[in-house]
């Protein structure tokens, strides 16, 4: 049966901004959705607050609504469209929470709209956890021992009954707000009070805690006809007792007998059969025993897609939001191609042959006195995602993504000794638990003692035995030495050339030297759904080391952006927002594109965004070894944030063409010295600086420029170690801190310039002409970072002479840094001068918002300006100037309760949202314009 020819029209609500617990993956989903909906010829309209991500541009959808996610603003899309059905599954909990308000509310039937891809009755049964025990009951499907709890004294009572260790779980929450294990009667009545608070219907379920069962994933996607495929398997590294988006995650399940995933997969069909009849995507999550019984216990279903689906999509190449919404408009799974072979249909399930490792990005150094520990609350804010042929290559190459100064799991000298410190981190989980079960065996810990403590399974801990185990065999050698087979063999098990300089006593050039010489060479295997059972149309690879290489390099022009790897604070969903603009306009410009990224979570890692995808990480050797097997005219690095800057002098360094702004003059921007003396010689006006290298230098140089002073290292991003002093003993302290962390790293100091108002600048530039795209002033005084304050396009009181200021030195520091493509400049202005703080030569966060708030393509512009196809001066800028959009700032403090919500130099959101006013009379600037000073911290 083909779809439904009825719907001609639909509405996607989209997530809102980025929070801990909700981040791009649906910005993923939700623009895949758009697509696929749109192939159908359908009228695609979008609403979503958030003007980071790829969702909300005119790319995506026909009718796009930036608007608060309330049903007033769907009531005005409703009244200006005739819309046919609301699909609310691509939003996360926001956007079916929306859904269930508005069709409480009856909003969808005075309007005659249809909620498509999934039955609002399946929302409240899962999310009702009593409604949900009770029908699993119904259907004999096992559950852990729990009770509801809508009181206090009720909760009291079935903690007596059970005993301790308990789960509290809020209902309707998301990202596991308001839960928490409980191993301690005095921390009860606590958790107890948060969780009730946390749900909004004041309502938790309390769970014997299943602590040390193991846990699991299934993604299943349904049709109308009932027919269900599973997509894929994922088995959490890290025992029950971590919300599964702070756990380690491996595809396809490592350890589980094919009996249990039979059993497992049965009751995962029967559960969704029983949460109503709709057509579309879910997520089950199981526990099982750790024992040779594998009892399998469920402990939710989500009838959406989530975070795992998204994981889900990349690691099996089955985009699993692409099919569910044409489920959701009629179809059926056998009447729909396998969007990668073309020639299967997509009833038929993924067979993968490589493993999947996704590894959380947490970024606790944010939240001072934050609790680290990882519990049933989610706390991390990105992800990566490695494919290797084996659980170890696959491993290490998350490592490796992370970007958090490792080379991989161990092998690089970095390894913690201490008995007692390692102990203590496998009982109590935190973001470097794994880099600490690595150190516990390398110290002869036995296997057993971390068992206990970790619970994670004997099969993974003997995985990481056999990469030391190979670690010891290796250093017994010298590079001049080295067999072939021992260097083979390490490169299969994922090792960087870096880890095995580190092993080796040599340099990382010595050993891609040797590995030349031995003819070991990386090869590209497609991620093509079929273990390679069918042919597959789609360009999606991996790298591994064997000899057959199935990535084909054409004769086209072709030119690589490199992604901006996992989202964390400062650099988030925005920058994926740049890399996807970067590639459909080289596109138009005749380029072949290739997306090197290792984020599974986002629009630029989907198969069909670049003409070639390589799921890789954004580190060197990968990336040396892509180039020389593709050959490109040369590399975006300007649009993938400061992952992708950072490369900039190592491209140069081996000659290879670095399109847009030169290295030199992304370095100038960066090396405080040397941008400085640039300013002086074009009589700009700057906060009086200067560099030290210790805390000594620090002191005196303190004497000269005088306090408050802003202290911060260079080179990097989202103002990360910045802070403001008073005096000399905070100075020693936090220059002490910062070289303790980057050592060797050059540390600024510049005078404070105490209630300034602050603004910045975003600028093309095609070296030798600007255009100026927008100039936004912050609404709280200068010391908040950036990316935390409320920001107002265009200014709302400067003043024509200090604009002009503004103009005049945005347009020189550009013609002299030879920008070419995009270009962000930060100001203080203090009595009717204006200071730079920073120049930034690449996209800044705030480009997107200046896009969509203006309504022009200028990602798309810079991107043909810095492939040298168009001047600034061949555009016709037209941007839609009415009233005011206000950049609004979002923080998950609520994730870390005993944070005190102070605002500084170092940035904390993990999103941001848009609001349109017509005028500064409105209530909500008038509101945010008051409270400009209440969270100032030094």
């Amino acid at each position: 049966m083909p779809r439904n020819e009825s719907i001609k029209s639909i509405l996607i609500i989209g997530s809102g901004p980025i929070v801990i617990g909700q981040a791009c993956e649906f910005d993923y989903s939700g623009s895949q959705a758009a697509r696929s909906l749109r192939e159908e010829g359908i009228e695609v309209t979008l609403i979503n607050s958030n003007p980071a991500t790829i969702m909300t541009d005119k790319v995506v959808a026909d009718n796009v609504y930036l608007k608060p996610l309330e049903p007033e603003s769907i009531l005005e899309i409703l009244e200006k469209h005739n819309i046919d059905a609301v699909l609310p599954t691509m939003g996360g909990q926001t956007a079916l929470n929306l859904a269930i308000k508005c069709d409480e509310m009856g909003i969808w039937e005075d309007h005659g709209v249809d909620i498509i891809g999934v039955d609002i009755n399946a929302i409240e049964i899962t999310e009702n956890r009593e409604a949900f025990r009770n029908l699993m009951e119904e259907i004999d499907v096992p559950m852990a021992p729990q009770t509801t709890a809508k009181s206090f004294l009720e909760g009291k009572s079935v903690m007596q009954e059970y005993g301790l260790p308990v789960c509290i779980r809020a209902s309707y929450t998301l990202g596991g707000a308001g839960a928490a294990i409980v191993h301690d009667e005095k921390d009860f009545d606590d958790n107890l009070n948060k969780g009730l608070h946390a749900s909004p219907i004041h309502e938790v379920m309390i769970d014997k805690a299943l602590l040390g069962w193991k846990e699991y994933e299934l993604e299943l996607l349904r049709d109308k006809n009932d027919n269900v495929v599973i997509i894929c398997s994922i088995e959490n590294f890290d025992p029950m007792g971590i919300h599964t988006g702070d756990s380690i995650t491996v595809a396809p399940a490592m350890t589980l007998s094919d009996t249990t995933f039979q059993r497992m997969r049965d009751m995962a069909i029967k559960m969704m059969r029983s949460i109503g009849n709709f057509a579309g995507g879910c997520n089950v999550q199981f526990a099982v025993s750790p024992d040779e019984k594998e009892d399998i216990i469920a402990i939710e279903i989500n009838p959406r897609v989530s975070r795992s689906s998204a994981l889900a999509s990349k690691a099996t190449g089955y985009p699993i939001a692409k099919i569910a919404s044409k489920l959701a408009i009629g179809y059926t799974l056998d009447e729909l191609d396998n969007q990668i072979t073309k020639t299967t249909s997509a009833l038929f399930e993924p067979t993968l042959d490589y493993v999947i490792v996704k590894i959380p990005r947490w970024n606790f150094n944010k939240f001072p006195g934050a609790d680290r520990q990882l519990g049933l609350q989610m706390k991390s804010v990105g992800e990566v995602m490695g494919i290797g042929r084996s659980f170890q290559e696959a491993l290490q190459k998350a490592c490796q993504s992370l970007e958090i100064n490792r080379n991989g799991l161990g092998a690089d000298g970095k390894e913690v000794t201490n008995q007692d410190e390692i102990l203590h981190s496998l009982a109590h989980p935190s973001w470097n638990r794994l880099f600490h079960v690595y150190d516990a065996i390398k110290l002869g810990i036995p296997f057993k003692t971390i068992f206990e403590k970790t619970k994670i399974d004997v099969w993974f801990l003997k995985q990481i035995e056999e990469l030391i185990k190979l670690e010891r065999k290796i250093e017994k050698f010298s590079i001049d030495n080295i067999s072939k087979d021992l260097l083979f063999e390490a490169k299969q098990k994922g090792y960087a050339d870096r880890q095995l300089g580190h092993l080796l006593r040599c340099l990382e050039s010595e050993v891609h030297e040797k590995r030349e010489e031995f003819g070991i060479k990386r090869v590209y295997k497609l991620v093509d759904t079929c273990a390679a059972e069918f042919p597959a149309q789609t360009p999606y690879y991996y790298s591994t080391f064997e000899y057959e290489n199935e990535s084909e390099v054409s004769d086209k022009k072709k030119v690589i952006v490199l992604g901006s790897g996992p989202n964390r604070i400062g650099q988030g969903i925005e920058f994926d927002y740049s890399c996807v603009h970067g590639v459909l306009a080289a596109k138009e410009c005749g380029y072949e594109t290739i997306m090197i990224n290792c984020n599974p979570e986002t629009v630029s890692t989907d198969f069909d965004t670049a003409d070639k995808l390589y799921f890789e990480p954004v580190f060197w050797e990968h990336i040396y070894d892509i180039i020389k097997h593709e050959k490109p005219e040369g590399v975006i690095v300007q649009l993938g944030g400061q992952t992708a800057l950072k490369l900039a002098e190592k491209l140069e360094r081996y000659g290879i063409k670095i399109f847009g702004t030169s290295y030199d003059a992304l370095d100038l921007a960066e090396d405080r010295g040397r941008f400085s003396k640039l300013l002086k010689e074009n009589n700009i006006p700057y906060p009086e600086f200067g560099v030290v290298e210790s805390a000594e230098q620090a002191i005196e140089l303190s004497k000269d420029l005088g306090f408050p002073l802003l202290v911060r290292p260079s080179y990097v991003l989202g103002g990360q170690k910045m802070k403001i002093v008073i005096n000399e003993e905070e100075l020693e302290h936090h220059v002490v801190d910062i070289l303790r962390d980057m050592p060797e790293n050059q540390i600024l100091l510049d005078h404070f310039l105490g209630g300034a108002i602050e603004a910045e600048a975003d600028a093309i530039c095609d070296g030798e002409n600007v255009h100026i795209i927008g100039v936004m002033q912050h609404i709280e005084p200068a010391g908040i970072h950036s990316g935390d304050s409320y920001a107002v396009l265009p200014p709302y009181n400067l003043g024509d002479f200090v604009m002009q200021q503004i103009e005049d030195i945005t347009k020189k520091i550009a013609v002299e840094l030879k920008t070419v493509g995009l270009m962000n400049i930060q100001f203080a202005i203090k009595d009717e001068m204006v200071y730079v703080i920073e120049a930034n030569p690449r996209a800044s966060r705030t480009v997107p918002f200046i896009a969509k708030a203006y309504d022009e393509p200028y990602v798309n512009y810079a991107a043909k300006v810095m492939l040298g196809e168009k001047k600034v001066t061949d555009f016709e800028f037209n941007p839609k100037k009415e009233g005011y959009a206000i950049k609004i700032p979002v923080f998950s403090f609520n994730k870390f309760p005993n944070v005190n919500k102070e605002l500084g130099p170092e940035m904390k959101s993990t999103g941001e949202a848009i609001r349109f006013i017509k005028d500064l009379k409105d209530p909500f600037f008038r509101k945010v314009f008051s409270e400009r000073n209440l969270y100032l911290s030094r």
